[in-house]
Protein backbone atom coordinates (compact mmCIF):
# COMPACT_ATOMS: atom_id res chain seq x y z
CA UNK A 1 0.00 0.00 0.00
CA UNK A 2 1.35 3.59 -1.08
CA UNK A 3 2.46 5.71 1.91
CA UNK A 4 -0.21 9.08 1.73
CA UNK A 5 1.41 12.38 2.38
CA UNK A 6 -0.54 14.06 5.32
CA UNK A 7 -1.28 17.02 2.53
CA UNK A 8 -3.07 14.18 0.32
CA UNK A 9 -4.54 12.69 3.32
CA UNK A 10 -6.34 16.01 4.61
CA UNK A 11 -7.37 16.65 0.89
CA UNK A 12 -9.12 12.92 0.95
CA UNK A 13 -10.97 13.91 4.38
CA UNK A 14 -12.28 17.10 3.06
CA UNK A 15 -13.28 15.65 -0.31
CA UNK A 16 -15.45 12.91 1.47
CA UNK A 17 -17.08 15.49 3.85
CA UNK A 18 -17.90 18.04 1.02
CA UNK A 19 -19.31 14.86 -0.93
CA UNK A 20 -21.76 14.25 2.30
CA UNK A 21 -22.74 17.41 2.80
CA UNK A 22 -24.10 17.58 -0.96
CA UNK A 23 -26.10 14.51 -0.66
CA UNK A 24 -27.79 15.69 2.14
CA UNK A 25 -28.19 19.32 0.38
CA UNK A 26 -26.78 21.35 2.92
CA UNK A 27 -24.65 22.93 0.13
CA UNK A 28 -26.81 23.73 -2.80
CA UNK A 29 -29.68 22.07 -4.03
CA UNK A 30 -29.71 20.05 -7.22
CA UNK A 31 -32.82 21.34 -9.75
CA UNK A 32 -33.96 19.11 -12.26
CA UNK A 33 -34.95 21.24 -15.43
CA UNK A 34 -38.52 20.79 -15.00
CA UNK A 35 -38.14 22.48 -11.56
CA UNK A 36 -35.61 24.93 -13.26
CA UNK A 37 -38.67 25.73 -16.03
CA UNK A 38 -41.28 25.31 -13.57
CA UNK A 39 -39.75 28.46 -10.97
CA UNK A 40 -41.06 32.19 -12.06
CA UNK A 41 -39.27 35.14 -12.72
CA UNK A 42 -38.51 37.86 -9.88
CA UNK A 43 -38.74 37.71 -6.22
CA UNK A 44 -40.84 35.02 -4.56
CA UNK A 45 -43.80 35.89 -3.37
CA UNK A 46 -43.69 37.00 0.59
CA UNK A 47 -40.14 37.84 0.34
CA UNK A 48 -40.49 41.53 0.15
CA UNK A 49 -41.79 43.99 3.22
CA UNK A 50 -45.42 45.32 3.08
CA UNK A 51 -43.57 48.37 4.18
CA UNK A 52 -40.63 48.37 1.81
CA UNK A 53 -38.36 51.18 2.03
CA UNK A 54 -38.43 53.79 -0.81
CA UNK A 55 -35.13 54.65 -3.24
CA UNK A 56 -34.83 58.49 -3.02
CA UNK A 57 -31.85 61.23 -3.66
CA UNK A 58 -31.45 63.60 -0.64
CA UNK A 59 -28.58 66.57 -0.77
CA UNK A 60 -27.08 67.09 2.41
CA UNK A 61 -23.98 69.03 4.04
CA UNK A 62 -20.60 67.27 3.63
CA UNK A 63 -20.26 66.92 7.52
CA UNK A 64 -23.36 64.95 7.48
CA UNK A 65 -22.50 62.50 5.41
CA UNK A 66 -18.99 61.96 6.71
CA UNK A 67 -20.36 61.69 10.12
CA UNK A 68 -23.21 59.40 9.31
CA UNK A 69 -20.57 57.49 7.34
CA UNK A 70 -18.11 57.48 10.03
CA UNK A 71 -20.30 55.50 12.54
CA UNK A 72 -20.13 52.41 10.32
CA UNK A 73 -22.25 50.11 8.06
CA UNK A 74 -25.80 50.20 8.83
CA UNK A 75 -25.50 54.29 8.49
CA UNK A 76 -28.48 54.57 6.11
CA UNK A 77 -30.78 52.58 8.14
CA UNK A 78 -29.35 54.83 11.33
CA UNK A 79 -30.73 57.66 9.31
CA UNK A 80 -33.64 56.62 8.20
CA UNK A 81 -34.50 56.05 12.34
CA UNK A 82 -33.43 59.25 13.36
CA UNK A 83 -35.76 60.75 10.49
CA UNK A 84 -38.33 58.28 11.46
CA UNK A 85 -38.67 59.59 15.33
CA UNK A 86 -38.32 63.79 14.21
CA UNK A 87 -40.38 63.35 11.67
CA UNK A 88 -43.31 60.46 12.12
CA UNK A 89 -43.03 60.69 15.84
CA UNK A 90 -44.37 63.82 15.38
CA UNK A 91 -46.93 63.78 12.94
CA UNK A 92 -49.40 63.75 16.08
CA UNK A 93 -51.86 67.41 15.86
CA UNK A 94 -49.90 70.14 17.18
CA UNK A 95 -51.36 72.12 20.07
CA UNK A 96 -49.73 75.23 19.58
CA UNK A 97 -50.46 77.19 15.58
CA UNK A 98 -47.63 77.23 13.68
CA UNK A 99 -46.03 80.17 13.53
CA UNK A 100 -46.10 82.40 9.64
CA UNK A 101 -42.95 82.52 7.89
CA UNK A 102 -44.47 85.98 6.24
CA UNK A 103 -43.69 89.19 7.42
CA UNK A 104 -46.49 90.81 9.41
CA UNK A 105 -48.52 93.56 7.95
CA UNK A 106 -48.38 97.06 8.54
CA UNK A 107 -51.19 99.31 8.95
Amino acid sequence: MPKIDKEMAQFEKDLLQSMGEMKRGEHAAVHTPAQIEARKRGRPAGSVKADAKVSTAIRLDAVVLEALKAAGPGWQTRANDALRDVFVAKATPRTRPRRSHRAPERS
